[in-house]
């Protein structure tokens, strides 16, 4: 490929804070390179936060309704955000809403239909990522680590900060990847009982002390002794840690001062295991503007170089890294490694979406 190409990644995460969009330009010159051409969050209205925060426990039909609605609502964003851009993605890349996610039972579900968005918007779609490699035996997560490894070379540890904390590196001369722990997830669910969308800078967990019996439970969760390749999904959340909060009658700020601490613990104890000397790591997602998360972080990994990047990358990393996902999608090369996620083979995942009518 000599000529660059625009696409426009969007994703939607389970921390709920709103659908992100990054138009993307990508180029090769002996190696991938992307430039970040303009990128915006579009909140979820309460009406959203509360429909795709219980949807699993929705009938067939709304599940079926809600996707569909989903897909035109993606749509309609899409199509307002690029009539606001001077140059026009060749296709959108949309990750979807994860709903289900049981790779155990051969089960993931992303919603936002991928037809409803393409009609809406105009432009073809590449969606449906995760699929495949459910089918062929992976966890079909994470994804991002291609990305890292194509376009964030020069970093030992990619991290991401979201609902779910993850990280890929290299190891014994292949990509690996997994979830670490819940992040995002529970501080938000923790904020929410203030009334709060999520706790900035981290300053209510920082204000709080940590309940060690709590702590202790969160840490002898059965999944975080299972081997790698491994994931999480929300019903895990639901099943283990939600019954522990809702059983404390501790205050919010040191539940949240303890899940800090939770997942600060968990992420640093699995970076270690590595044993690189001086990594470098860069800090991405919705965690990586927790100040009181990442001091704690760079206290438990004083050898480390820890980056954390220009704000557009961090809030837009995943977004662009779906954009690059579905080019490669476009290019029928691989764009999900068995080495991550389990899987049988290497594989090319995304359903793809194109109406004759253009925008």
């Amino acid at each position: 490929m000599q000529n660059s190409v625009y696409v426009l990644g969007m994703m939607s995460g389970t921390s709920l804070d709103g659908l992100d969009l990054a138009l993307v330009e990508f180029w090769q010159n002996k190696q991938w390179q992307f430039r970040l051409c303009n990128a915006e969050t579009v909140p979820y209205s309460e009406e959203w936060q509360a429909k795709l925060s219980t949807l699993e426990n929705s009938s067939a039909f709304d599940y079926a309704l809600t996707d569909v609605t989903l897909g035109r609502y993606f749509g309609e964003q899409a199509r307002l955000f690029i009539s606001k851009q001077a140059q026009k993605p060749l296709f959108i890349a949309s990750h979807g809403h994860t709903i289900f996610h049981q790779p155990a039972i051969g089960l993931t579900a992303q919603i936002g239909n991928g037809a409803a968005l393409a009609a809406t918007a105009g432009y073809p779609v590449i969606c449906d990522f995760r699929q495949l490699d459910v089918a062929l035996g992976g966890q079909g997560a994470p994804l991002v680590p291609l990305g890292d490894r194509l376009l964030f070379a020069q970093y030992d540890f990619c991290v991401n900060l979201g609902g779910i904390s993850n990280f890929s590196t290299e190891y014994e001369g292949k990509r690996i990847s997994y979830d670490v722990a819940f992040t995002n997830m529970i501080f938000n669910f923790l904020a929410n009982q203030l009334g709060m969308p999520y706790d900035k800078s981290g300053a209510v967990a920082r204000s709080g002390k940590v309940l060690a019996d709590l702590l202790e439970q969160f840490n002898a969760d059965p999944y975080l002794q299972k081997p790698f390749p491994k994931s999480l999904g929300k019903e895990h959340f639901v099943a283990y840690y939600v019954p522990l909060i809702e059983a404390s009658r501790a205050t919010v700020a040191d539940l949240l001062c303890t899940a800090v601490h939770y997942s600060v613990l968990q992420l640093a104890k699995n970076i270690k295991q590595f044993e690189h000397k001086h990594p470098k790591i860069l800090l991405t997602g919705g965690g990586a503007f927790n100040t009181f998360f990442v001091e704690l972080l760079r206290s438990q990994l004083p050898h480390a170089e820890i980056v954390v990047p220009a704000p557009e990358i961090i809030a837009f990393k995943e977004a662009i890294v779906f954009a690059f996902l579905g080019l490669l999608r476009y290019l029928r090369q691989p764009n999900c490694l068995a080495s991550v996620t389990g899987a049988l083979a290497d594989n090319c995942g995304g359903a793809f979406w194109e109406c004759l009518r253009m925008s």
